[in-house]
C-alpha cells in the first residue's frame, strides 16, 4: 500500500470517528439526570459544554501530534461534537450544574425539574 493511500484512508477513519464519536450514556440517579461521555485524548481545556432545556451539547477540540517519523495511521479525533436530547425536563436556570472530567471520561449531573428526593429514616 502506497504512502498516499494509506494517508488517505488514515483521513477517512477519523472522519468517520469524528462523525460517531463520543460514545455516551444518559440515566437517572435519584435526582438527578447524569451523562456520561467518553472523551480519551482531550484535556480539560479543549471541552466545550452547553446546556439548555431540551438538550447538552459537548464538543472537544485538539491538535495533531506532531511526528519526527513516518506517520502510517492517524485516526484519533481531532474534534468532537455531539449533541444529546434531554429524555426529562431540567433545571437550567439559577441551579449550577457542574461536571468532573477524570481519566478521558466526563460526568454531568443535570438537577431533573420538579424532582426531589425522599430521604427514608
Amino acid at each position: 500500500m502506497s504512502h498516499e493511500i494509506g494517508r488517505d484512508l488514515s483521513t477517512k477513519s477519523r472522519q468517520f470517528f469524528e462523525l460517531v464519536l463520543p460514545p455516551a450514556d444518559v440515566f437517572e440517579d435519584g435526582s438527578d439526570l447524569v451523562i456520561v461521555v467518553d472523551l480519551p485524548g482531550f484535556r480539560k481545556e479543549e471541552i466545550k459544554t452547553r446546556l439548555n432545556e431540551s438538550a447538552f451539547t459537548v464538543t472537544a477540540k485538539r491538535e495533531a501530534d506532531e511526528k519526527d517519523g513516518i506517520s502510517y495511521a492517524a485516526q484519533r479525533p481531532l474534534r468532537l461534537s455531539k449533541r444529546i436530547p434531554l429524555p426529562v425536563k431540567v433545571e437550567t436556570g439559577d441551579e449550577e450544574v457542574t461536571g468532573k472530567y477524570e481519566e478521558g471520561v466526563l460526568t454531568v449531573r443535570i438537577p431533573i425539574k420538579g424532582v426531589g428526593r425522599v430521604v427514608i429514616q
